[in-house]
């Protein structure tokens, strides 16, 4: 596999990716006051992850590997960047029910109800209400990080 190059995405290149999602995740609507980290091969974008601020939260939110590159480490690559660069115990995500123990093999950790902040409660409650198999996490640090503090 060619080299994989990571780079928060300035909002100017903005529609770059809303042209990614529009193909290949419809519903995500990437927004200027976001962070975007983008992953590229060869020039090209083939992952992308936004982080959304919620009072003094951020929401990872809008995970996406292109097709083509899907099942080769690259959305692997992209956390492990975020994990080294870009991700703080302020940091949660609402991840698929699929995708769990993949986030949790990125220093993410299932939260209980009572666990999760009251503004980041009430976005999770209505997408489930709408249907989404959402499970709430928090980072808590690098994977490796806490398999020391066992």
């Amino acid at each position: 596999m060619t080299e994989l190059h990571f780079e928060v995405l300035p909002p100017i290149k903005l529609p770059l990716i809303k042209r990614i999602y529009k193909d290949h995740y419809p519903s995500a609507k990437a927004k200027k006051d976001e962070l975007c980290i983008v992953g590229t091969i060869n020039g090209a974008i083939c992952t992308v992850v936004r982080f959304r601020s919620i009072e003094q939260y951020r929401l990872l939110t809008g995970m996406l590997v292109v097709p083509v590159h899907r099942g080769q480490g690259v959305g692997s690559q992209l956390l492990g960047y975020c994990e080294s660069h870009i991700l703080t115990s302020q940091d949660y995500c609402f991840a698929y029910s699929h995708l769990e123990s993949f986030y949790c093999a990125h220093g993410f950790r299932t939260l209980a109800p009572n666990e999760i902040p009251q503004s980041l409660m009430q976005l999770l409650e209505r997408y489930l209400r709408s249907g989404k198999d959402l499970i709430p996490m928090r980072y808590m640090g690098k994977a490796s990080e806490n398999n020391q503090l066992l």
